[in-house]
């Protein structure tokens, strides 16, 4: 029996499908459909998303020192004027993540009531840790685009010996090519270096010149011009942030209750943070029967 046809044909199937799935190659995303993409390296795709997972830039407290910073950036960068890459580091919980979303919300917000949206809107893309030494392919995409890109990588760092870092680096500062005019790369992180120090150390003590194999780990942090520091929160703060949250969703209870019972919240949790606090008002939500959307 002859196999040798129908596997041809079986082959010739599957590579039309995976065509079908593909970008065609050269052709620039349809970045039109929607204000946020999320990157994604099986068929290099941006892949829209029509509800960003945000909080409104006015719910976020105790953070108005930084939020003035990003937010000055990101204006900056909106209106095609020099700008840094960020680096939002610190504390769990605290709202590095949720404060880049809502400053590209509320930056895109405006450009669009000025006027100076649609031809060159500013976008949202969202790339996974697991991807990053995929950074340059999508940036490639992306230099092509007349749009403004806030490129977003969340909870980024790395590990033992990954070394995917010097991909990024090279892309930041560095490359040839290095990051396209109409690209700002934002990161969050827990790590100040993006890395935990037994990896630097490692690195220090296997150099031939210990400060060399510090400086090679430290040296990727040097890319974002800017830092932006994020504290744990004191009791005022944590407070101020439950009480901003029942007001905006109009929770009908007493301000002494309020506060007695998100105090116990944050000491059943060993914490106090903008994250405890925002799950403290889902329960206290529930409980009230109210219905909470962002």
């Amino acid at each position: 029996m002859n196999f040798e046809e129908p596997f041809s044909g079986l082959l010739q199937r599957i590579a039309a499908a995976l065509d079908r799935l593909a970008p065609p190659h050269g052709q620039s995303p349809a970045f039109d459909s929607s204000d946020a993409f999320v990157w994604q390296t099986d068929h290099d795709v941006f892949v829209p998303v029509d509800a960003v997972n945000r909080v409104p830039l006015k719910l976020l407290r105790g953070i108005d020192s930084v939020r003035d910073r990003l937010m000055a950036n990101t204006e900056r960068f909106a209106h095609g004027l020099p700008a840094n890459n960020a680096l939002l580091w610190g504390a769990r919980g605290m709202g590095k993540s949720s404060l880049v979303k809502a400053a590209h919300a509320e930056i895109a917000a405006r450009l669009k009531a000025e006027g100076k949206g649609n031809d060159a809107d500013l976008k949202l893309i969202e790339i996974h840790r697991e991807d990053i030494s995929s950074l340059p392919r999508c940036l490639a995409y992306l230099r092509r685009s007349p749009h403004r890109f806030i490129v977003f990588c969340d909870d980024l760092s790395f590990e033992g010996d990954d070394t995917s870092y010097k991909s990024l680096k090279a892309v930041l500062e560095g490359g040839i090519e290095g990051r396209p005019p109409n690209v700002v790369f934002y990161a969050t992180s827990n790590r100040r270096h993006l890395m935990p120090r037994d990896m630097a150390e490692n690195e220090r003590s296997t150099a031939i010149n210990p400060s060399e194999g510090a400086e090679e780990k430290v040296s990727l942090s040097d890319r974002f011009g800017l830092w932006l520091g994020f504290h744990n929160c004191s009791q005022d703060e944590y407070l101020a942030m439950v009480r901003g949250y029942a007001e905006f969703f109009g929770l009908e209870i007493g301000r002494e209750q309020l506060e007695a019972e998100a105090l116990e919240w944050s000491a059943g949790r060993g914490a106090r943070s903008g994250r405890v606090a925002w799950q403290f008002i889902q329960d206290l939500a529930g409980r009230l029967g109210a219905q909470i959307t962002l």
